[in-house]
């Protein structure tokens, strides 16, 4: 079951069940179990395993200067937790890591995936590939948190969601998701919202949104 899980893992991916027991047979990992509300890692906590969730969802979360808690992304089994961090100066977690539910997550040492390196190709491009796709998340996301403004934030989002030339688009999330997604109220999210449509930027229809003046949402964002 646990080779079954990892062999769809991203970093795993293209290495059967059967090749995943014969490599990790001299590795060094274990599986440790978390309870909803439970913290796996707290931002700046030293980074020393690959972690990959079997089962269940984490949150990565981040405070502002505010102390507002902002939420970076979900993670969902059966993907890595901070894998770019695992190397580097500062092998450090980025953000702190809370169990969504009932969580299970495979923790491999760093020696065991150095060694796993240099036997398996696969997993070694699998991982540098994985690493960069984070690398490329996390400057988007810095660049969106950068938006001063809740309309600047929906603009740059909405933009994103509708390139390169659609004028229809579906919201993957919820309001209240939106809203945590953005670091705001609900209200506030709501209310943004409600007044790019009255301003004739938008068509709203519960979460089926009609982009009605393209160049007005790319002038928010230089706002």
């Amino acid at each position: 079951m646990l080779f079954q899980q990892l062999s769809q893992s991203p970093v795993f991916r293209g290495i059967s069940p059967d090749e995943m027991e014969n490599l990790l047979i001299d590795s060094q990992y274990q599986i440790k179990k978390f309870s909803k509300g439970d913290m796996l890692a707290f931002r700046e906590d030293k980074c020393e395993n690959l972690m990959i969730v079997l089962k269940g969802s984490v949150k990565g979360e981040m405070l502002d200067p505010s102390g507002k808690s902002i939420k970076i992304e979900d993670i969902m089994a059966p993907y890595p937790i901070a894998s770019a961090f695992l190397f580097g100066q500062r092998n450090q977690f980025p953000v702190n890591v809370t169990a969504n539910d009932e969580v299970e997550v495979f923790y491999l040492t760093k020696n065991s995936v150095i060694e796993l390196f240099q036997k398996n190709k696969v997993f070694l491009t699998n991982y540098l590939n994985s690493i960069s796709n984070r690398s490329q998340f996390l400057a988007n996301k810095l660049m969106f948190l950068n938006f001063k403004t809740i309309k600047g934030k929906l603009a740059n989002y909405l933009l994103k969601l509708s390139a390169p030339d659609k004028t229809e688009i579906t919201l993957p999330k919820s309001q209240a998701e939106m809203a945590q997604f953005f670091g705001v109220t609900r209200p506030s999210f709501a209310r943004s919202l409600k007044e790019m449509e009255q301003e004739g930027l938008i068509e709203i229809n519960r979460r089926e949104i009609k982009i009605l003046n393209k160049q007005q949402l790319i002038r928010l964002l230089q706002q």
